[in-house]
Parts: structure tokens; C-alpha cells; sequence
């Protein structure tokens, strides 16, 4: 989004994608995917529709992020693939409570 936000703010987004992946720890393995969205009045990511518009070089850094951050927590974390928008809002439907 174009501007700051902060934990437990709700915001309107459209989903672009997800990085499928797994979070390895002391208590095993288990999956842990990433939903990639972009705030929806966000005008520097208007043109994003997909994880495909953001760029190779963007997405890598996207999984780096997400295994460096595991990394620090103590636990490892393997992207497993990245899909586009139509496999976010399934996940999200799938997982609605």
C-alpha cells in the first residue's frame, strides 16, 4: 500500500498471490503459506494484478524475506511454490472461520 499501516488494521485488498510454503521447527513440519495482497486504493501498486506483475527480482526477494524472518524466529522455512490470485481467494475461502 502507499502509505503505513499498523498491526491489526483492517484494510480492503485485492489478492495477487501466494507463496506456497513449509515452516520447519523443533515440533516438526508444517505448511505455512503466505497470502500476497495489495491494498485496493493503493496507487503505486494499481498496475499489479498478479504475482507476475511485481517481477522475478521482487518475488525472490518476497522469499527471502519469508525464510530470513523464519530464520530469525528459530525455525526454517521452505518456499514450496509461488501461484497467482485465483489459489489466494481459494486459500482464503478454504480457511474462513
Amino acid at each position: 500500500m502507499d502509505e503505513p499501516a499498523f498491526p491489526g488494521c483492517v484494510l480492503s485488498c485485492r489478492p495477487v498471490g501466494v507463496i506456497e510454503g513449509e515452516k520447519k521447527s523443533k515440533n516438526g513440519k508444517e505448511r505455512n503459506d503466505r497470502i500476497l495482497a495489495v491494498e485496493k486504493s493503493a496507487h503505486s501498486f494499481a498496475q499489479v494484478k498478479t504475482v507476475e506483475d511485481l517481477g522475478k527480482q521482487f518475488q525472490r526477494e518476497l522469499e527471502e524475506f519469508f525464510v530470513n524472518y523464519h530464520r530469525l524466529e528459530g525455525s526454517e522455512y521452505r518456499v514450496l511454490a509461488m501461484k497467482g490470485p485465483d489459489q489466494a481467494r481459494k486459500l482464503v475461502k478454504n480457511n474462513r472461520q
